[in-house]
């Protein structure tokens, strides 16, 4: 990691991703309990779970959701109207910034590969053929509780060490996550942690039954911050 205030903000956003709903400069963008990594799992570093490793070398990359192309930073700032049910940080502040460059600094040395199909890494979860309209909730119940709600518990709620897996205090229905397929794709890279061998039919009807509760729902206008703090200029002033 580089001396200097590079590597100062590259470990603030380390600190960022791994304490997202936590700390004083990311708390009050965030609307739920979780963090960064609590996806990403070991603060981006897992080489399957969405992982950061090389995700900066596809950016700028074209968004189909948000039918525009973006860069690493809107990625970011897109992630806690969603994932973190809360309001996009400025463009250019702290949190921006520092986000960006430990997450561009997990990229050191490899090749760009900027993504003309959607914002997505070379480390990407690959996605599961499955159907979600063949999911079974009662199999998916019965997993979830077999495999899953030791830790993340029978109401999905999650304890101090682990997330909230629905719910108010869990992602929207706007992130990724909520939708069935993309969760189960995740659900057989990452869990559980210990052991991934969740067969893709698992994973499909626990990540069925997982959605079939209830979650906040997205609204982009409540998660818009005012236009004039949507960007701000981050260098010094003087001449």
């Amino acid at each position: 990691m580089p001396d200097g205030p590079l590597g100062e903000a590259i470990r603030l956003g380390r600190d960022l991703v791994a304490n997202t709903a936590t700390h004083p400069l990311s708390k009050p963008y965030v609307g739920n309990a979780l963090n960064c990594t609590s996806c990403h799992l070991e603060n981006g570093t897992h080489p399957r779970a969405a992982s950061f490793l090389g995700v900066a070398t596809a950016y700028p990359a074209w968004s189909p959701r948000e039918r525009r192309v973006i860069t690493l930073e809107d990625r970011i700032l897109n992630c806690f109207m969603r994932s973190c049910n809360g309001v996009r940080p400025p463009l250019g502040s702290e949190v921006s910034v520092s986000m960006a460059a430990y997450i561009t600094w997990l990229s050191t040395d490899q090749p760009l590969r900027m993504n003309a199909a959607g914002p997505l890494g070379p480390n990407a979860v690959p996605k599961l053929d499955v159907d979600a309209a063949q999911a079974d909730l009662a199999r998916g119940q019965a997993l979830f509780m077999a495999r899953c709600a030791d830790c993340h518990g029978k109401d999905g709620q999650g304890d101090a060490e682990n997330p909230p897996v629905w719910g108010q205090r869990s992602f929207n229905d706007g992130a990724g996550l909520a939708n069935v397929v993309p969760l189960a794709s995740w659900l057989k890279v990452a869990m559980p942690p210990e052991k991934t061998d969740l067969t893709d039919r698992e994973a499909l009807d626990i990540a069925a039954f997982v959605n079939s509760h209830e979650r906040p729902k997205f609204r982009l206008s409540e998660h818009l911050p005012p236009a004039e703090h949507l960007g701000t200029y981050n260098a010094a002033r003087e001449p």
